[in-house]
């Protein structure tokens, strides 16, 4: 039996527009919906989960023009274990991500900063905002090299996967964001479980490090995750990870739900102007 937050299956993704984007001579598709400026919403290990896919409808439902690019995996595809340990493993050899230590940022962001300028050019506003999962955590925040970017979320950065202290980004491109963040009064929000096993303490403190007081970041007890995630969750990442999508507990009061009304609060301040949501949680 499925836990009450977990879906029956697959996600139709009906109620988004598949369009393909072609940059620099490579194609991919990308689920659009909403109205508003654009967030660009990365899916974490295996793809676009209907718990991803639930995550990107808050977002349009905030007031936002969603985008949601497919990078690997089955779009809508319930995350099974020894289908998603596949996805995974053929993701670490794709020459668009870089996931050990010493490469630096995955070649894929290039192509994410210039769907960012194009989703800018569609949308309209100030600016755009983005957020990382897991395997796409720190693209959110390589993709603060390009200028129409305002908003990084950076959730459970998960590369490199060899080295826990270690970031994705070069120190060139983390000194380039450092000195934009500071420069245009920007910030970065970043998200972890505190037992994570994949985006553990140490890689927190290496960004705190290199971005100082502008990198936010919050580590929720891991008794705050959903006890019964889907398979590939459970069995494969084994351990609290997913603050804003599989481990997330939706239900008032909860601090993943609270994080998530933090992440919406702070797209709604970088891209509309409002009031930063002061969270009233222990996170």
């Amino acid at each position: 039996m499925n836990a009450p937050d977990n879906p029956p299956g697959d996600d139709s993704l009906d109620d988004f527009h598949a369009r393909s984007y072609d940059f620099d001579g490579v194609t991919k598709r990308v689920h659009v919906s909403g109205i508003g400026p654009a967030v660009i919403v990365m899916a974490e290990m295996p793809g676009i989960s209907p718990h991803v896919a639930r995550f990107a409808r808050w977002v349009r439902n905030a007031g936002f023009t969603v985008y949601m690019p497919s990078l690997f995996g089955t779009d809508g595809a319930f995350p099974e274990a020894e289908t998603g340990l596949a996805i995974m493993r053929r993701a670490c050899v794709s020459a668009e991500f870089h996931a050990l230590a010493g490469r630096g940022a995955s070649p894929v962001t290039s192509w994410l900063r210039a769907l960012a300028r194009k989703a800018m050019d569609e949308c309209g506003g100030p600016g755009v905002g983005a957020i990382g999962m897991c395997f796409t955590g720190n693209f959110a925040l390589s993709m603060m090299l390009e200028p129409a970017m305002l908003a990084p979320i950076v959730a459970q950065p998960s590369l490199p996967l060899d080295n826990p202290r270690a970031v994705e980004s070069s120190d060139a491109e983390l000194t380039a964001v450092r000195e934009r963040l500071e420069r245009e009064d920007l910030t970065v929000l970043a998200y972890r479980f505190e037992g994570d096993r994949h985006c553990q303490a140490e890689r927190f403190a290496a960004y705190q490090a290199a971005l100082g007081p502008r990198f936010i970041a919050r580590a929720l007890p891991d008794s705050a995750a959903h006890a019964d995630p889907p398979p590939f969750f459970k069995h494969i990442v084994a351990s609290p990870h997913s603050v804003l999508t599989a481990h997330l507990i939706d239900a008032e009061g909860e601090p993943t739900v609270q994080a998530r009304d933090e992440v919406l609060a702070f797209l709604r301040k970088r891209l509309f102007g409002e009031a930063l949501f002061e969270a009233e949680t222990v996170i």
